[in-house]
């Protein structure tokens, strides 16, 4: 990757950009077939006022990625969200710079905080694992109501409450600062799982989530998948 990207801290001189970010997010998502919560200019430029956002630049200049950050449970829980990379600038490295930056942020801004995040593509969670996240399930993010409810604008919304909150489209994978494994050993995991992780998010992507969600077979199929994906705690 050309590394004269520049990825800075958002402020308020970047709020031109919040409207072709969320177009960008939109568009996304449609292409690849599922769900993210939307978000407004409005709110993306509260997050860029607040310094709670990265944006990225490429060498000449133009808008080239975004990420911000989402606070739950009285700062308990920590989301990086609205990644994302604008179609000239994908596949080349870029994201993984952004996911790093607004970790570090997170970081640096609530020290305390577990750091988790959804996602439903396989490179996000390969990025996801070099920083030492972990694979979990549902029941170990935030149960603060409103990061639930800002999923009512994802498509998936009611494959979500089919499920009882337990599992959905996303992955979900945490940082947990109080007890946590390394980044090489994440990484190393995910490593002898991808494959395994790639056929369950072909599963979902295929629409066999949406025709199962009531049966008693998904139950057992997410059982048998997180026995396989996730680490016990230590």
């Amino acid at each position: 990757m050309d590394q004269t990207f520049k990825v800075l801290v958002a402020d308020h001189s970047h709020f031109g950009y919040a409207e072709e970010i969320c177009r960008e997010m939109e568009e996304s998502a449609k292409a690849r077939g599922t769900g993210i919560a939307k978000r407004s200019p409005d709110y993306l430029q509260l997050k860029m006022q607040e310094g709670k956002a990265v944006i990225a630049f490429a060498p000449d200049g133009n808008w080239a990625g975004f990420c911000y950050i989402e606070c739950w449970g009285h700062g308990e829980y920590v989301a990086n969200s609205g990644l994302i990379v604008a179609p000239a600038y994908r596949k080349g490295g870029l994201a993984k710079l952004i996911k790093k930056n607004i970790f570090e942020l997170s970081r640096k801004k609530y020290p305390e905080a577990k750091v988790f995040g959804l996602t439903t593509g396989l490179a996000v969670m390969k990025i996801n694992s070099e920083l030492g996240y972990e694979p979990v399930t549902y029941s170990e993010l935030t149960n603060d109501e409103a990061f639930w409810q800002g999923c009512k604008s994802c498509v998936n919304y009611d494959i979500l409450m089919s499920k009882n909150r337990k599992n959905c489209m996303c992955t979900a994978m945490l940082y947990d600062p109080k007890d946590h494994y390394t980044p090489e050993e994440t990484t190393a995991e995910f490593k002898k799982k991808e494959k395994l992780y790639e056929r369950l998010l072909r599963f979902k992507q295929f629409g066999f989530l949406k025709n199962l969600k009531r049966s008693f077979v998904l139950g057992n199929f997410f059982s048998f998948i997180s026995a396989l994906f996730i680490h016990n705690n230590h």
